[in-house]
C-alpha cells in the first residue's frame, strides 16, 4: 500500500518527458520529476522515494529524504513566515507548513521548534503542529519497568530533560541521575525506571539494576576479562605485582576491587580475584 508522507520503494510504470511515473497502487501513477530520476531508469525499475503534494495539490515523488516522516516528531527551523503560517526546513525542496492554528506560540524565522508531522484529514496535505501535547498520552500506557524505549529529547527544564517515549508518551530524565549532557532533537536509548500513579513516566539512560562503576574499577574489570575472568592477585599481593599488572597503586587497586566486590561483580579469593557470571 502506497502511503503519503512515507519513504517507500515504488516501481516505474511509465516513462515521460517530465520524468517517470511510479505505480502508486490505489493512489494512481505518481510523477517523479526528471531532476530526481536516476540515469538509465527503465520501466519496472524500483526507486526509493518520498510521496507528498506539491503547491498545486498534485501527488509527486522525490528522492530527497525528509528529516521526519508523517507521524514523527522533529526539531525543525523556521525559514519563512506567510499569511497562512510558518514554513520549516525539513530537508525537501518544498518546506513544511505549520498553520497558525497549529502553533503553540507565534513562530519566528531562524528559531527551531518541536513539531509533530501529520497528514491533515481535510486537505490530505502534510503539515506540522507545535501543539505536540495533543498528540501524546492519548493511548494507554503499557510499558513495564525496565523496558527499553526510544526517548526523543524535547527540552530542558529545572529538573531535567523532557522526552517523547516511542513517539507516544511523555517521559522525564532527571538531571541528578545523568552523567552526560543530552541534546534536544536527538533520540537516545532509555529504560522505563518508574511509572507513577499519575501515569507520569520516569526514565533512565542505564538498564534498570545496572550500577555504574568508576573508570579505575572499569579498567581492573577489563583486564580481568582479558584473562578469562581470573587473575592470581588480590589485596594481599605486593604493590610491585599490582603495579605491573594494572598500572595503579595498591591503595587504588584495593579501592577498585572493593567496589567491584560490593556490586557482586567479582569474588575475592585466597588465590586471586575471580569474575562472577553476572559480571
Amino acid at each position: 500500500m502506497t502511503s503519503i508522507g512515507k519513504v517507500q520503494t515504488l516501481r516505474v510504470a511509465e516513462l515521460s518527458n517530465y520524468g517517470v511515473y511510479l505505480d502508486g497502487d490505489e493512489l494512481g501513477n505518481i510523477l517523479l520529476p526528471n531532476r530526481y530520476v536516476p540515469e538509465n531508469t527503465k520501466v519496472k525499475d524500483e526507486i526509493e522515494v518520498f510521496i507528498y503534494r506539491d503547491s498545486e495539490d498534485r501527488l509527486v515523488a522525490t528522492t530527497e529524504t525528509p528529516k521526519v516522516e508523517v507521524d514523527g516528531f522533529a526539531l525543525l527551523k523556521v525559514v519563512s513566515i506567510s499569511t497562512v503560517g510558518a514554513f520549516m526546513d525539513w530537508g525537501l525542496q518544498k518546506d513544511l507548513l505549520v498553520p497558525y492554528r497549529e502553533q503553540q506560540q507565534d513562530m519566528e524565522v531562524g528559531k527551531s521548534y518541536f513539531v509533530k508531522v501529520y497528514l491533515d484529514d481535510a486537505s490530505k496535505r502534510i503539515v506540522g503542529s507545535s501543539k505536540i501535547h495533543k498528540f501524546l498520552n492519548v493511548t494507554p500506557i503499557d510499558y513495564t519497568e525496565g523496558q527499553e524505549v526510544e526517548a526523543l529529547i524535547t527540552h530542558w527544564n529545572e529538573i531535567g530533560y523532557q522526552a517523547i517515549i516511542n513517539g507516544q508518551h511523555r517521559g522525564m530524565l532527571y538531571k541528578n541521575e545523568l552523567y552526560k549532557m543530552l541534546r534536544s532533537g536527538r533520540t537516545y536509548t532509555a529504560y522505563v525506571k518508574k511509572i507513577r500513579e499519575d501515569e507520569k513516566i520516569d526514565l533512565s539512560l542505564d538498564p534498570i539494576g545496572y550500577i555504574k562503576i568508576d573508570s579505575m574499577s572499569q579498567e581492573v574489570l577489563d583486564i580481568l576479562k582479558e584473562h578469562n575472568g581470573f587473575l592470581a592477585v588480590n589485596d594481599k599481593s605486593s604493590p610491585e605485582q599490582i603495579k605491573l599488572i594494572f598500572g595503579i597503586s595498591k591503595k587504588n587497586f584495593k579501592k577498585s576491587i572493593g567496589a567491584l566486590y560490593k556490586q557482586r561483580i567479582i569474588q575475592i579469593d585466597e588465590d586471586g580475584i575471580r569474575l562472577l557470571k553476572k559480571g
